[in-house]
């Protein structure tokens, strides 16, 4: 993620109103919260996900570190023990509390914590105020502001693991009645190929991973229309796809074996059920898969005689649309939805992160951006794979075609899916 202007190539233009920006994000967050006991905010269900008091801690940090403390001028930081106790991985800024252990900050206290947040806000209004959109404050501010709805999304994820712990199955929202659609029946729409551009052009904004745009060869593809459904799933579950090694990757077959995995993280164990949101639901076999791990969505794409598709596939194939609409957290749901059975792609955007078969690298001619906000995205290219599109947890106005999320491939706590593509 990192700076703009000659140090962080962010965006072209800021938004056009900053300071109403912040207002409306840290509101939302806090929104989030609605609802929450006061020890929901403090436990941590394993290493890969935080507390929800850390979120609003770190993402508040976040605003006093690369801001506040550098470009306003006589501020005092509301804590000075908070620049470790919230630092996430910026070694540049110095050292950190342990990622572990997290859930063993039972001070400060959420009323601290919320008092933190009041305390920023408070100074960053003073520091945007009358601010041009394209000053460097707004420019950073407007990074702050990404980083917070990516946060905003893990706070739900996390909440979601951590009420999955727990055996009297919490909610943290009651349930929307929906009709449930059975989709169309699966079909590959095809794309020519040949020399494309993907990457963002810098004219909004974007994360310095998405960058720089570049040209890619592609021979002709197919890529099916919408997501893998439970119901599709299921056939694959039971025709024992974790029990056949040779559907596998080496890396996935000893994970499945070491982890014991037997069908799609929240799934109950006799397939009938799964653990969401709302709590436990009877599974809607009409409603995309999710949480897999890449190894699992490529396990059954061998399974259906497909692949998954490359994230330049992928780009190329959302870009034919004319927008990024789709269920994201805006809409209440919460869970991915039915395709329906209008033609043409769908589910590009919302429902479900859609893993792709491209290794997270960087694009020919990347540099990472240098200083303590060059280590948000650069660091981490090694090892992990590229997931495409959103999900029904992510904010509608957060994702763009260009988007680059990345996770191990055997993270499964996400809003994590599945979309075949084939070669024509």
């Amino acid at each position: 993620m990192v700076a703009a202007s000659e140090t962080l190539k962010l965006s072209a233009r800021a938004d056009t109103d900053v300071a109403a920006s912040y207002r409306r994000i840290r509101a939302a967050t806090r929104a989030l919260c609605e609802g929450l006991e006061t020890e929901d905010f403090v436990a941590q269900s394993m290493p890969d996900a935080s507390p929800t008091k850390w979120h609003l801690a770190h993402t508040t940090w976040f605003f006093e570190q690369f801001l506040l403390k550098q470009h306003h001028r006589g501020y005092q930081p509301f804590r000075a023990e908070y620049e470790y106790l919230f630092n996430s991985y910026y070694q540049t800024v110095g050292s950190m509390h342990p990622r572990a252990e997290r859930g063993l900050l039972t001070r400060p206290s959420v009323a601290e914590v919320l008092s933190y947040r009041e305390h920023v806000d408070r100074h960053m209004g003073a520091l945007l105020n009358g601010r041009d959109s394209e000053d460097r404050v707004c420019e950073l501010t407007t990074l702050g502001l990404q980083h917070e709805q990516q946060h905003q999304e893990l706070m739900l994820t996390d909440l979601k693991h951590l009420f999955a712990a727990n055996p009297l199955k919490p909610a943290y929202r009651a349930a929307r009645t929906e009709t449930s659609v059975p989709p169309a029946p699966l079909r590959f729409i095809s794309f020519d190929g040949g020399i494309v551009e993907i990457g963002a052009n810098g004219k909004h904004f974007c994360f310095d991973n998405e960058t720089p745009r570049h040209r890619q060869f592609l021979e002709r593809f197919g890529i099916a229309d919408r997501l893998i459904t439970n119901g599709e799933f299921m056939e694959f579950v039971r025709e024992g796809g974790y029990r056949r090694p040779q559907l596998w990757m080496s890396d996935g077959w000893s994970t499945v074996m070491t982890e014991r995995w037997q069908h799609p993280l929240y799934w109950s164990d006799d397939l009938e059920a799964e653990f969401t949101l709302s709590g436990m639901r009877a599974l809607d076999l009409t409603a995309p898969v999710t949480h897999v791990s890449f190894y699992e969505a490529d396990a059954f794409a061998r399974w259906a005689q497909a692949r998954l598709p490359t994230e330049a596939e992928w780009e190329v194939a959302a870009t034919s649309l004319s927008s990024t609409s789709g269920n994201f957290v805006e809409s209440g749901a919460l869970q991915p939805m039915s395709a329906g059975t209008q033609p043409g792609l769908k589910q590009m955007f919302g429902d479900a992160w859609e893993w792709t078969a491209s290794p997270y690298s960087a694009y020919p001619g990347y540099s990472p951006p240098s200083g303590a906000l060059g280590e948000y995205n650069g660091k981490f290219m090694c090892n992990q794979m590229v997931l495409r599109g959103g999900s029904c947890a992510t904010s509608a106005e957060h994702i763009r075609t260009t988007y680059r999320n990345f996770f191990y491939p055997s993270a499964r706590w996400q809003f994590t899916g599945v979309r075949l593509a084939r070669n024509f």
